[in-house]
């Protein structure tokens, strides 16, 4: 189903059928008026914060583009801290992330930041809250996902928009867009993810950013040496465009027999991983997906991990510092 729904979205072939494109009017007005009453009640965190969103359901780059961004503010002498919702957690109250902390309990994608950025990391769905512990570990807020999120005010708002760009152009649930296209415009800076020669959206700058596959490493620390190219493997995903990340596999030159799709944020199981772990194929799978793994992995299994390397326009960091120093 949602393999059919991601098909309707990015296809400009055709439009949706009457009925999606009136629930898209009802779901506009609704938006509408959740927009307006979150900005009404906005508060300013005690550090700048700078906000990281899209507009578009799902796969825009936004988790390793926070990472990417974390580096370079640590790089300029600023002290980040990254604040997550705690997508895939029912988790309200927002935490502290720490090395023992469980996908369950926090979400997948801040147990990830948390690892690959090095940085403190909060989440929780009270991210309110959340800008109110952050004054105790750094001197600047980086939120993850937080266009639509209103409440807290930034310094710098950042829209990523990935290389399919908007799709179809309609509003759920006829088309990707969480906002529509005008949306932009209280953007400070558009990020354009994935390549570059891109046709602008906006009549502002448009920043070129992408997130490349860098190689295979294993996650379990059994092999210390690359996974051989050529080599035949069994893709494991429960991400937003799984496609994207098959086809990165590929070019790096690795054989995918077999490509196992899970519902974005799935909540791995033992009985998953016993599945998994059947026969001698080789796994290899996403980093968000590896920190769920993880727990439940033997640990004599390799997990092999596809990690990435982000490339940006040159500029780009430093028009972000600026709104912090302004």
């Amino acid at each position: 189903m949602q393999q059919w729904f991601e098909h309707i979205w990015w296809s400009k072939r055709r439009n949706p059928n009457i009925l999606w494109r009136l629930l898209s009017h009802i779901y506009a007005k609704i938006m509408q008026y959740d927009q307006r009453k979150r900005f009404q009640t906005q508060v300013c965190p005690s550090i700048p914060m700078i906000s990281v969103g899209n507009i578009t359901v799902g796969g825009s780059g936004k988790t390793p583009f926070v990472v990417w961004l974390a580096g370079e503010l640590k790089a300029q002498g600023f002290n980040p801290v990254l604040l997550s919702r705690g997508d895939g957690a029912n988790n309200q109250e927002p935490h502290v992330v720490s090395q023992y902390s469980k996908a369950r309990e926090v979400g997948d994608e801040a147990v990830l930041l948390y690892r690959l950025s090095g940085c403190p990391v909060i989440a929780g769905r009270d991210r309110i809250k959340g800008a109110e512990m952050a004054v105790k570990y750094g001197d600047v807020l980086i939120l993850d996902d937080g266009f639509q999120y209103r409440q807290l005010h930034r310094v710098c708002d950042i829209v990523l928009v990935p290389k399919e760009g908007v799709g179809n152009g309609y509003l759920l649930p006829a088309g990707p867009l969480r906002e529509p296209i005008s949306a932009l415009a209280r953007a400070d800076i558009v990020v354009r993810t994935g390549h570059s020669g891109f046709e602008p959206l906006t009549n502002a700058k448009e920043w070129d950013w992408s997130a490349k596959a860098a190689g295979v490493v294993d996650w379990m620390g059994v092999w210390d040496v690359p996974l051989e190219v050529e080599k035949k493997v069994t893709l494991v995903t429960s991400v937003a465009r799984p496609r994207r990340v098959r086809n990165d596999l590929e070019a790096l030159g690795f054989d995918v027999s077999e490509h196992i799709i899970f519902d974005d944020h799935h909540a791995y199981t033992k009985d998953d991983v016993g599945k998994l772990m059947k026969g001698n194929q080789t796994i290899v799978t996403t980093g968000k997906d590896a920190v769920k793994l993880l727990p439940l992995w033997d640990n004599y299994k390799q997990l092999w991990v596809l990690e990435q390397k982000a490339e940006a326009e040159e500029g780009l960091a430093s028009s972000i510092c600026e709104f912090i120093d302004n």
